[in-house]
Formats: structure tokens, sequence, C-alpha cells
């Protein structure tokens, strides 16, 4: 199958999929998430694929969902919003059900709900000059999938969604426990290769059973339903609208992106945490 926003490749057991929209930063649109679908249903079907690579091409892994597609597409309410966070949702918790291994491999920026996606890669490794953060609140938005305090654990998720911190460095992020290894980034490819032959060169049985019982010992906690309430929240959010994201977004249609991005930013110049 042919795709316009990612690129699916069979390296032997190894699947991996590369965000391809590389003049936006690999933003994730509804077109992107999709694909991602699509190429999830088909490495699923092949039994031949062991385990899974996720990686961004160029300079970054992702900027997160695109904002400019929301500014031109203007959802408003809570009809509007619940099929979009719902796509947004099970797209990034795909990667953590996955029945084989999944890998994200992460260079330059990882934020929002790309960072939630790394985190929901069994693994991830990142180069050095990765880094990752959730800036949504502020411009007024919500968390999609709330799972870094499941991670990260609560103070440390606390810190940074309630900051809106999006410049956690990679050595930072390991420390958290957001990711497994740091890379130069020259070697990140073949790193995150040489991971997923491994994993795959293991009874594939073996490695599908044995992730299920290493996530149930989180999911037995009620993990799922709790993002399901995380979501809720984030629906009554976005579909109500908070006055920041209204502003952002009009500063946005008028504007442009950067102009919004530096109103939001100039909001804390004076108050750094």
């Amino acid at each position: 199958m042919t795709f316009s926003t990612i690129i699916v490749e069979t390296i032997g057991p190894v699947a991996r999929i590369t965000l391809n929209r590389p003049e936006r930063a690999n933003a994730l649109n509804q077109a992107m998430l999709s694909e991602i679908n699509q190429a999830l249903d088909d490495a699923e079907r092949d039994d031949t694929v062991r385990a899974l690579i996720v990686r961004g091409a160029g300079s970054a892994f992702s900027s997160g969902f695109d904002l400019k597609e929301q500014m031109e597409r203007r959802p408003q309410g809570a009809e509007q919003w619940r099929p979009i966070l719902r796509k947004d949702f099970d797209t990034i918790m795909r990667f953590w059900h996955f029945p084989r291994p999944t890998i994200a491999a992460v260079r330059g920026p990882c934020l929002a709900g790309a960072c939630e996606l790394a985190l929901a890669c069994d693994i991830t490794i990142a180069s050095e000059d990765a880094f990752f953060g959730e800036p949504e609140l502020k411009f007024g938005a919500g968390i999609v999938s709330m799972i870094l305090p499941w991670i990260a654990g609560p103070k440390a998720a606390k810190e940074i969604i309630l900051t809106g911190e999006d410049r956690i460095p990679a050595a930072r992020a390991r420390e958290l426990g957001m990711i497994n290894r740091i890379v130069p980034a020259a070697d990140l490819d073949d790193a995150a290769l040489a991971m997923a032959r491994h994993i795959a060169a293991i009874d594939p049985h073996l490695v599908k059973e044995t992730k299920r019982a290493i996530n149930r010992q989180l999911e037995s906690q009620n993990m799922l339903a709790a993002l399901e309430e995380a979501l809720a929240i984030d629906l009554a959010i976005e579909g109500a609208g908070s006055p920041d994201k209204i502003e952002f977004m009009e500063i946005a249609r008028r504007d442009g992106l950067k102009a919004a991005l530096a109103w939001r930013d100039a909001r804390f110049l004076k108050h750094p945490p």
C-alpha cells in the first residue's frame, strides 16, 4: 500500500514506520493517524514481523498533534471533538497494546501527543539531541493520553504537565524513566534496529505473552480505566474551549502559528518555574 504521510519498511523480521512530514516537524494530522493505524494493521497480520520501530523523518520525531489542522478545521463542542480525541487516543494506545514489541527511536523534538506515543512504546531509544515535553496546558489544551504519571510517577508528571514543560533533555528523561537509552544521533537508527533484531530472535509467542504480562502489572492498577477517565476530562476541556486556547487559535489564524507560539511563550517569561 502507498502512504502519503508515513514510510513503511520491512527489514527482515522488523517493521519500521517513519513519520514523514518533515516540513511540519512530523506533526500528527488525521491523515497520518489513519495511515499509522493501517500500517499497524498490516504488521499485526504479518506473522513474519516480530518487532516494530517508529521514528521520524528529518531532524524531529514529532511535534505532536497538528495545531495547524485544528486551526483550519475549527472543531467546536464535545460532539465534534469526541471522534478526534478518540482517534488520537486510540492511535497512541495501539503501540501499548500491539502484540509485538514496539520501539520508539527519537531524535529532536518529541512533544505532546508524540511524547505520549513514545511513552506508550515498550522501549524508547533517544539520540543525544532529543528532547521531550507536554506543553498542552500552556495554550489551553488538555492531555489526550495521560500515560506520563504511570511511567514517571505522579510528582514528576504534575511538574511537567502543569508547567507545560517542553524542553526535557534526553538525560533527564532517562532519569525519570521516560526513555531507556541515549545514543549519539548518528547511531540512533542502528541502535533501534539492533534492539529490534535482538528481540526478534526470541520465540515470538513467548515475547508476546511476556509483554502482556508486564503490561498487566500497570493495567491491574486500573491504568486503562484511568486513561479513559482522563480522556473524558480532556473531551470536556476541548469541548468547552478554554479562553487561552480560543485566543491562541485566534492569533494563529490572524497572524500565523509562529505568532501564536510567541504569544504563548511570552506569557511565561516573567514567571520561570
